[in-house]
């Protein structure tokens, strides 16, 4: 069984508070903002926007917890809110909470992307994503590296050992611990930033795809950055300045799955340039 309805005399108080909270908001009265949506709440407790807005409120202060307890209720109510998801993700990443806090914040962007592919909420969560995703592959470069240094360090330790057998062949030895540290670094390179492939790379941004799109022409480019050039500067593809409407662009998944392979295999290419 459902909620019971509320009357529309109080629906409608519950609508003028969220506009005085964000009236508030933008006036960086967050005490009086977090008043006006939680009664907003009080009034209206099935509303999601009411929580997501509140909750925005305590990231500013960066009460996270408080952030994450009305993202939750949020999704409750609306599970394709891009804000909850989004703000949930941050809550879940301030407190070290990884592979959750990743998986939210794509599930924003994903549904962001759906839904307003060119705002600058959707750049504002890949940026996010971005830091989270090369966080996450520092710790894990750092964490490899340090096992190699570890293995290669007893590897030589177990060769001198042997050696000493015979004090004599200490050429050998030479040789062996030499071919050795030419192992370990073929087994380092994976962690070695170096250029990403021009085919993988926007021919605008210059720029790692996020959300490659092709035109009619055959060119690729990030959806994002060829829409605000379509609205901006004119309904032409930049290169070849064909004619090219909004609705006339494919989203380009051969490129999409290779720019995803080769992140999950270089971490290190998140990083904003």
């Amino acid at each position: 069984m459902g909620p019971a309805p509320v009357p529309e005399s109080v629906a409608r108080q519950a609508e003028l508070l969220k506009q005085n909270g964000n009236t508030f908001f933008k006036k960086d009265r967050l005490g009086a903002a977090i008043d006006a949506y939680t009664e907003a709440i009080a009034l209206c407790p099935n509303v999601a926007v009411y929580w997501t807005n509140r909750a925005l409120c305590y990231k500013k202060r960066n009460e996270w917890r408080k952030v994450e307890d009305d993202c939750r209720k949020a999704l409750q109510l609306d599970i394709n809110s891009v804000k909850a998801h989004y703000m949930l993700g941050l809550a879940l990443l301030d407190r070290q909470e990884f592979a959750e806090g990743i998986k939210q914040l794509e599930k924003s962007l994903e549904l962001g992307r759906g839904a307003h592919p060119a705002s600058y909420m959707v750049e504002e969560i890949w940026q996010e994503l971005s830091k989270a995703k090369y966080s996450d592959w520092e710790r894990a470069s750092t964490k490899r590296l340090d096992v190699l240094k570890k293995l290669e360090e007893a590897c030589q330790n177990a060769l001198r050992s042997y050696h000493c057998v015979d004090a004599s062949d200490e050429a050998g030895l030479l040789e062996q611990i030499s071919e050795l540290k030419v192992v370990f670094r073929k087994a380092a390179l994976v962690d070695i930033p170096w250029e990403v492939p021009d085919h993988l790379c926007c021919k605008i941004t210059l720029d790692i795809y996020r959300d490659p799109v092709i035109t009619p022409s055959g060119i690729t480019y990030e959806r994002a950055v060829l829409l605000e050039h379509l609205h901006k500067v004119g309904k032409f593809d930049p290169v070849t300045r064909e004619a090219l409407e909004p609705s006339q662009l494919v989203p380009n998944l051969a490129i999409k799955e290779a720019v995803q392979a080769f992140l999950s295999e270089h971490g290190w290419a998140y990083k904003m340039r």
